[in-house]
């Protein structure tokens, strides 16, 4: 009898045991599910949007730059499409850092009143009680791929996003440059890099340029192109009346190359490589002179002329790339 209740006391100690160890294993399962659970709403809310005038953007965060001049200038290159010209001022006004455009006109007829009065008209809708964009048209006598990069003389902002008419990134993209650049102000900051190599197969060392294929399998680039990017507004100024004459020349017989110039100006100021800021390009126009055939001959030969003028080769290469890691789940 005393055995029997002995075993039966012992098996109920070790039921009882089982059931606790059984309950404490699933308290430990639903704390691990709850804080995943909450790390995932966490990061959610990390990721919200912010939406403005219709178009849902993610807002960089207030940033704490002591510079009295905010904001960038847009420096706006175009041609006889004034339906891209339209369309590409009426997205760059919502973004929020823009201070005031700058159209390089190079056209022989001077811009249109019905032109002035939309563009005028898509910058009043997009303007806030607090920021009044200014609008101007640069007009050149003279049709040169050099007059992109002339100095503007009351530029209020020391920052110069130069940008081709046919291609537009998103605000949240630009706005990001910016901050990019604002950390490194005498560099360049773009989303178009392009590479150059050494080819050694001759006597006298060759440069070779290369685009987007190169830099995408290399990982390696030493220029972001001018068609979109960041600069100080300085480099307008040394670009027109400090480098070479014989490189402005060279530019306006080619018609090409002004932006691989600006490249080479700023790494030998610097002394560094540019950077490379990730964002998703919209093209909204048609190709361009980089289609017709013999397009990188043409610019390795600008790559080797410029280090001629220069007396050596002035471009970095580089391996880095800025990245937004609000908008990538992995960085």
């Amino acid at each position: 009898m005393r055995g029997s209740l002995f075993n039966l006391n012992r098996r109920t100690a070790q039921r009882f045991k089982q059931l606790a160890m059984a309950s404490l294993g699933s308290v430990k399962i639903k704390l691990l599910l709850l804080c995943c659970i909450a790390f995932v709403l966490l990061l959610l809310a990390g990721r919200a949007p912010v939406l403005s005038g219709g178009d849902a953007t993610v807002r960089a965060p207030s940033n704490h730059f002591h510079d009295s001049r905010k904001g960038y200038a847009l420096l706006i290159n175009t041609w006889k499409r004034n339906d891209l010209l339209k369309q590409s001022i009426s997205h760059y006004t919502r973004c929020s850092s823009l201070d005031s455009i700058h159209i390089v006109w190079s056209e022989p007829d001077p811009p249109s009143e019905s032109l002035k009065k939309f563009l005028n008209h898509v910058i009043q809708l997009n303007s806030r009680s607090d920021r009044r964009i200014e609008l101007k048209f640069d007009i050149n006598k003279e049709d040169s791929l050099n007059n992109r990069f002339k100095p503007i003389g009351d530029l209020k902002t020391d920052a110069v996003f130069s940008i081709d008419d046919d291609i537009i990134f998103p605000c949240s993209s630009v706005e990001f440059a910016f901050d990019v650049w604002r950390s490194a102000p005498d560099t360049m900051v773009g989303f178009v890099p392009r590479i150059h190599w050494i080819d050694q197969e001759g006597s006298v060392d060759r440069y070779v340029y290369s685009g987007w294929w190169s830099v995408w399998w290399t990982g390696r680039y030493s220029m972001v192109l001018s068609k979109a990017a960041f600069f100080h507004k300085k480099y307008l100024d040394i670009y027109t009346n400090q480098m070479p004459a014989s490189i402005r020349d060279y530019v306006t017989r080619n018609r090409n190359c002004e932006d691989i110039a600006m490249s080479f100006l700023v790494a030998n100021v610097t002394g560094a490589p540019p950077i490379w800021v990730k964002g998703k390009i919209f093209e909204i126009g048609s190709t361009g002179i980089s289609s017709v055939g013999g397009h990188s001959e043409k610019r390795s030969q600008c790559v080797n002329r410029f280090v001629t003028e220069f007396r050596r080769m002035p471009l970095v290469s580089t391996t880095v790339k800025a990245v937004d890691s609000r908008n990538i789940w992995f960085w």
